[in-house]
């Protein structure tokens, strides 16, 4: 499966963009924003967990991270709200759950296999952003991801020299060449684009970025090594 998977390309998908499909297990769905594979894959996804459901146990052999858009998710090393943003290492393994539904953007097998950092962070922590506009969540060779809060009519200029960037609205509305991105819309740049976003309400933005600049003719790559993977 291939879904948006020329990271060469602009991508967007809006919450009207893409259907819910289901995952193997029930009442756990997945609206997919870029894939490269099929169970096993290289995913950028929103992930939707009804009340009550669970997913098996399983391992991260590539990483994963995640932040919490609504809910409260679970797994037994505890209980992440809405806002917290998750980093489970290469050889991880967890069994996730929501006992409440929740809903989390999830990245899956995008990690350097050195990126051995485990965190935890409460983005709604007001202590955490002293008064900043920015607050960074994770740094590891060329990546930086962070939490980017902007008033109405604020603009956010894209670095063409960062290694492509990747945002979600995290709530908000993103303007980009004038169409409305709302939240839970996610927009990816390639490498050495330049562009800017701006604020058509209070906006807040989950950006990753540098992490694009070796994968942009990779698919096939990918592709192989996920299929590498599900057989094992």
């Amino acid at each position: 499966m291939r879904v948006n998977a020329d990271f060469g390309q602009l991508a967007f998908v809006t919450a009207s963009d893409a259907d819910w499909r289901a995952s193997p297990e029930p009442g756990v769905e997945r609206r997919m924003l870029d894939r490269v594979g099929d169970e096993v894959a290289r995913a950028t996804s929103i992930v939707r967990y009804a009340p009550g459901s669970s997913f098996a146990r399983h391992a991260h052999s590539k990483g994963e991270e995640f932040l919490v858009l609504d809910g409260v998710f679970s797994d037994e090393s505890g209980d992440y709200p809405t806002g917290t943003y998750v980093r489970n290492p290469p050889g991880s393994s967890h069994a996730p759950s929501s006992s409440g539904g929740c809903r989390i953007l999830v990245k899956l097998r995008q990690f350097d296999a050195a990126d051995l950092r485990h965190c935890v962070i409460d983005t709604r922590d007001e202590s955490l952003w002293s008064g900043r506009d920015e607050l960074p969540l994770h740094a590891y060779g060329a990546e930086r991801v962070a939490m980017r809060r902007l008033g109405a009519g604020d603009h956010y200029a894209l670095d063409a020299n960062a290694g492509g960037t990747e945002i979600l609205v995290v709530d908000g509305v993103a303007v980009f060449e004038g169409e409305q991105y709302p939240a839970e819309s996610w927009l990816r740049f390639p490498p050495a684009h330049e562009a800017s976003i701006v604020a058509g309400a209070p906006t807040r933005l989950w950006i990753k970025t540098g992490h694009l600049e070796d994968i942009a003719l990779a698919q096939d790559a990918i592709l192989q090594e996920c299929a590498v993977a599900a057989g094992d």
